[in-house]
């Protein structure tokens, strides 16, 4: 009996230092935090509205957090490949994720993930709104939705709209547009905007769904032509292009988000300090100013307002790719 009490007893002194090493651990990570350059990976190429974002995140936020704030493209199967080298990433708070609407659409496109979008990832604060916008070759001789109903009617075997990827917000705009309008398109998945834009201008492809950000100054350029946002009102940095509902589309209401997380069991201090910085960064006049030149609605919010937002998106979304059957394997 006694020799049990004694085993006993060392077992909850073995786990009780177990405990102690694993908060002193995590007290210290969070002290020395930053020891090393801190990565922004982002899950699409170069000259997105992702890439854009998080540039321009990672020039402010350097200085303040004394390590140089990388940005790292991992592009790919519909923003997926990114997410996942995060959620799988050493939870320090060097490698953190960009992430946006199109992670919360892919919990229902893809039914085989590995990993679990909102188990896995710890959500910081939300950078931008940014609505998308339905954009046509400037050569294109339609105006406006109505003509270009007309025109997809009527040449339906050439019919292609592109997106960032499978299984992102482009890619489920265009099969609601699809269910809406009664148009079968043919979908033309890219890497990101960056490629998409350049089939775009070059009349690959009739027509996209993109995010402004990347294609508001071909628009200005007069290259692009802006015939609906896809959001419920217009936006500021396109004031005269009318909304898809506008357009007809009865209460077609969709835009993109961006946002910053981190592996889940990063450390709680860690992840409180890079929201306060975050949002007083993304919040700021120089900031708030280079958003709404890019037609960006700043956000920075508290990390359970981004976490409520997904949770909310994420079952909208699982609705609607049911309702419009986009499913990849």
């Amino acid at each position: 009996m006694p020799a049990f009490h004694f085993t006993s007893r060392r077992r909850t002194l073995i786990r009780f230092s177990a405990l102690a090493a694993t908060v002193l651990a995590l007290g210290a990570q969070a002290q020395t935090w930053p020891s090393k350059p801190v990565s922004l990976v982002v899950p699409f190429p170069p000259g997105g509205t992702t890439d854009v974002l998080a540039r321009a995140l990672a020039e402010k936020l350097s200085p303040v957090l004394g390590q140089t704030v990388i940005v790292e493209n991992k592009p790919g199967a519909g923003a997926t490949i990114g997410a996942d080298y995060v959620a799988k990433a050493k939870p320090d708070g060097h490698t953190l994720l960009v992430g946006s609407v199109h992670h919360t659409i892919a919990t229902s496109v893809y039914p085989k993930l590995p990993y679990n979008f909102q188990k896995d990832l710890a959500p910081i604060t939300t950078i931008a709104m940014v609505p998308n916008v339905l954009v046509v070759n400037a050569n294109t001789p339609v105006k406006n939705v109505a003509e270009l109903r007309a025109m997809l009617k009527a040449k339906p075997d050439s019919a292609t709209f592109g997106s960032n990827g499978n299984g992102t917000a482009q890619h489920l705009i265009g099969a609601q547009f699809e269910n809406l309008t009664g148009i079968n398109l043919t979908h033309i998945p890219y890497k990101g905007s960056g490629p998409m834009a350049t089939d775009l201008l070059g009349g690959q492809i009739s027509m996209s769904f993109d995010t402004i950000t990347p294609v508001l100054p071909h628009i200005k350029a007069g290259k692009l032509r802006a015939l609906a946002v896809t959001t419920s009102t217009r936006s500021a940095a396109l004031p005269d292009v009318p909304t898809l509902a506008e357009a007809g589309l009865k209460d077609f209401n969709i835009g993109t988000w961006f946002g910053v997380l981190a592996p889940v069991a990063t450390s709680k201090d860690v992840l409180a300090r890079l929201n306060v910085e975050m949002a007083k960064i993304i919040q700021s006049p120089d900031f708030v100013k280079r958003m709404n030149e890019i037609g960006a609605q700043p956000i920075g919010n508290k990390s359970e307002d981004m976490a409520r937002q997904i949770k909310e998106e994420t079952d909208k979304f699982a609705a609607l790719v049911k309702s419009a059957k986009v499913v990849i394997e």
